[in-house]
């Protein structure tokens, strides 16, 4: 194994993550999550996942040298997101990374957290890895962007984002609306394949047809609009078809609400990529974030990627989430290109735009 070795820290939200890297040799990917203290309040709580990466940064750093068996005193630089996220939580992170760096007269690299999660895919363990130039699609509970990736470290380009709510976030929203508990992505797709009702019958998608936000012929003719996403008409959508049934007195079967919704977001994330992907002449796709786990995305995406010729990577779905393997992936590669550090005196930026790869 050769190059730079770094190691990077994530907190933009309710995961504590460290990972090691040794040039695109991934070492080690150690994340705490705080999910459970969230489960009680249906969602991220800013105050709650802060002093969460308070409790859980050291043991995280410590935990995270001892399984790559690597000293501090090895490191050849300490990289960190800056943004975007939580500012509470970006600060608990930019602050143990400074301590670090000052400490061990290191070098510091504040970094993107968007970049991140497309760069994270050099140090993937397989042959395939990320090809440039591709499209990268990111969705997560805080994130939904299309971005156009020419090189990682100064070409990255935001083609496309949610003017209202992630999509993470409606599927958290609208898996309270029918009963389901947090975290909601995964629950709102076991529902619709019927594996919370007992019977083990996939919901219909076709039972309620939900609208596709910003996907009519005029907002694709839009330039401000083509690769853009709405959530908050789906959410609406969904309230009515409970009220409708609980004025009616009618039954409700949640599978099929469900599995329509999770559909209409599925089918949104595809058309918008593919249609960045054709517009731009780019036939390589990324997807990343937490909602790449879920299948009825990966699965759609795939099949409509094939039928357009276009090669589809997901990394490894623990690299997908939120973590530290991908800060310190993109440090590394920053650290390879004798990139300038950060200064000491960089400060957590919450709404870091995403050609700004280095803070």
């Amino acid at each position: 194994m050769s190059g730079p070795l770094v190691l990077g820290i994530e907190s933009s939200c309710d995961e504590t993550g460290v990972g090691i890297v040794r040039g695109r040799q991934l070492l080690t990917n150690t994340v705490s999550s705080s999910m459970d203290e969230h489960v009680r309040f249906g969602g991220v709580v800013p105050e709650v996942a802060s002093r969460a990466h308070v409790q859980a940064i050291g043991p995280a750093i410590v935990a995270a040298c001892d399984e790559a068996g690597v000293e501090l005193s090895e490191l050849d630089a300490i990289a960190v997101t800056a943004g975007p996220g939580l500012s509470g939580a970006l600060m608990v992170g930019v602050g143990a990374a400074k301590g670090l760096a000052a400490a061990l007269d290191l070098p510091l690299y504040g970094v993107n957290h968007l970049a991140a999660h497309v760069a994270v895919d050099l140090v993937a363990d397989d042959i395939e890895r990320l090809t440039t130039p591709t499209i990268a699609l990111l969705v997560s509970g805080g994130h939904t962007e299309i971005l156009r990736i020419g090189d990682i470290v100064d070409d990255i380009e935001l083609l496309g984002a949610t003017i209202d709510d992630a999509a993470g976030e409606a599927f958290d929203k609208t898996a309270r609306l029918l009963g389901l508990s947090y975290p909601g992505g995964p629950n709102v797709s076991k529902a619709a394949l019927g594996l919370l009702d007992g019977t083990g019958i996939p919901g219909d998608r076709q039972a309620v047809r939900f609208p596709r936000g910003l996907a009519k012929k005029s907002d694709l003719r839009d330039p401000d609009r083509r690769y853009s996403f709405s959530f908050s008409g789906l959410k609406t959508a969904a309230l009515r078809e409970v009220t409708k049934a609980e004025t009616l007195g009618t039954d409700l079967r949640v599978a099929d609400i469900a599995a329509g919704f999770e559909d209409a977001v599925v089918d949104v994330l595809v058309t918008k990529t593919l249609l960045a992907a054709a517009d731009t002449g780019i036939d390589h796709v990324v997807l990343g974030g937490g909602v790449a786990a879920n299948a009825h995305l990966r699965d759609v995406l795939a099949t409509r990627c094939a039928e357009a010729g276009v090669t589809l990577r997901v990394p490894p779905l623990a690299l997908c989430t939120d973590n530290g393997a991908m800060v310190a992936a993109l440090g590394a590669e920053l650290v390879s290109r004798g990139a300038a550090p950060s200064d000491l005196g960089l400060a957590a930026v919450s709404s870091l735009d995403v050609d700004h790869v280095l803070v």
